[in-house]
């Protein structure tokens, strides 16, 4: 599936993918519990296609930064948890990106990403390269 699809919605837990969409919004369904919720336009949502991470040079997409994750776990969950303390998440990102901005890439948005991770991999959703460059070639 595409990051296109996948949704953080601020004040709710986990992931959400993106159904159908509706007069004044969307359906999601949570990844966590399968569960529909209806979102209008007074929510804060945050498609994870559009989110980057700020690194010494660039930002880099969050699709690039979550195949780190990766290729540095082959492929399965990752080796800490999002609860570890904030110098454990800031060596094991540091481990992945090397070139991470640390003043504007905060703990909170490291075990974030990690969440962010663990669920999508737990779903089967990490293969989105493949499925962006199926629809690139549509185009």
């Amino acid at each position: 599936m595409s990051l296109d699809k996948v949704l953080s919605i601020s004040g709710k837990p986990g992931l959400y993918k993106l159904v159908a969409q509706t007069r004044g919004g969307f359906i999601a369904e949570s990844l966590l519990d399968k569960k529909k919720i209806s979102v209008n336009m007074q929510h804060n949502v945050s498609i994870l296609s559009e989110i980057a991470i700020y690194t010494l040079q660039e930002e880099l997409p969050l699709r690039e930064v979550l195949n780190k994750i990766k290729t540095k776990e082959n492929g399965k969950p990752t080796s800490v948890s999002h609860k570890e303390s904030k110098d454990k998440l800031e060596e094991y990102f540091f481990e992945v990106l090397p070139d991470y901005d640390e003043d504007r890439v905060y703990a909170s948005d490291i075990k974030k990403i990690i969440q962010w991770y663990n669920l999508l991999e737990k779903h089967n959703m990490l293969d989105f390269d493949k499925v962006e460059k199926s629809s690139d070639e549509e185009e």
